[in-house]
């Protein structure tokens, strides 16, 4: 296959800063983000290896040398952000991986990761969706503690601690551009949904680390910058940020509620995505999204049952 074959959907925002579709299951799932800077780029988020022939045959097709990629930066380790990060570093001779303290050793030995999604998902499964999850060598690693700078160009990027999705998240402050690079900590917004009432935004809390009140001081972080976008792994930029802050807000809110109401329930977890389900269709009609109930719950079933056994994680722990 040649590389032009493999360019993934892209869109160039301002400031240098490219949306890449690395089309993980079905296109506007998941993205990664290229960053120019005068002379220097860097990817932030990796994410699975089945994407890192599209995120090198975008390099090649805009001319930029591989040699010229300074940093791979994903927001946290879980395998749809940072699992192709070892079989992308291969291909970068020059880049450094930059990662949060806590999940810094699980990319230079990612064995419990691994573990972990298998244990979940099964084998065969993990193959399917992350393929080749490789170590990253230590030398070749930076652990940014919360407030750590480097430079990009004439420029730098800061790194924030953002616990509440996950203990192992950052997120990158550009203020070049005046937006956070979110990961999965700005929740999830998928452009299919778009319509005239907004952008439709909810809360995603896959397993294992969900905290809610830690989740709300790091969007009191991140607000504290007045940052005028921010940059969505799932999917894409979004803006009118004090709004979408409080939708959050709003959803982390339900989503306790929900669990708290259904912790004892029988069948707790099949009563958890059926919650969780029509309060996002809810959520959809109040919004007037252009999409079908049943386009809407098809998008939506993988993570509504995530967030699920998140919520029952979550419950289990405050028992």
């Amino acid at each position: 296959m040649s590389p032009s074959s493999q360019l993934p959907p892209t869109r160039d925002y301002d400031h240098g800063i490219t949306c890449v579709d690395t089309l993980q299951e079905r296109p506007g799932l998941a993205c990664c983000y290229l960053l120019q800077r005068g002379d220097d780029v860097a990817f932030v988020e990796a994410g699975t290896a089945h994407g890192v022939p599209r995120l090198l045959a975008l390099l090649e097709a805009r001319g930029i040398a591989r040699e010229r990629v300074r940093y791979v930066i994903p927001t946290h380790v879980h395998l749809d952000h940072a699992g192709g990060a070892g079989v992308l570093m291969r291909e970068l001779p020059a880049a450094k991986l930059v990662a949060h303290p806590r999940g810094a050793r699980h990319l230079i030995d990612p064995s419990k990761l691994i573990a972990g999604a298998q244990a979940v998902y099964g084998t065969a499964a993990v193959q399917r969706m992350y393929g080749e999850i490789a170590p990253v060598p230590e030398s070749r690693v930076i652990a940014a503690e919360d407030a750590a700078r480097l430079p990009l160009g004439d420029a730098e990027l800061q790194f924030i601690d953002s616990p509440g999705h996950a203990r192992h998240h950052f997120c990158v402050w550009d203020p070049v551009s005046r937006g956070f690079f979110t990961g999965d900590t700005f929740g999830l917004s998928y452009r299919e949904f778009d319509g005239p009432g907004g952008p439709f935004l909810f809360p995603t809390t896959t397993p294992v680390q969900f905290e809610p009140d830690a989740w709300m001081h790091t969007l009191d972080r991140l607000l504290s910058f007045a940052p005028q976008r921010m940059y969505l792994t799932h999917f894409g930029s979004v803006e009118n940020v004090p709004q979408l802050a409080q939708t959050l807000r709003a959803g982390i809110e339900r989503y306790r509620t929900i669990a708290g109401q259904l912790a004892a329930a029988p069948n707790r977890h099949a009563q958890l995505v059926a919650a969780l389900v029509a309060d996002a269709l809810r959520e959809l009609a109040m919004l007037d999204a252009p999409v079908s109930e049943a386009r809407a719950r098809k998008l939506l079933a993988f993570d509504m049952e995530l967030n699920a056994q998140g919520l029952g994680v979550w419950l289990n722990g405050r028992a």
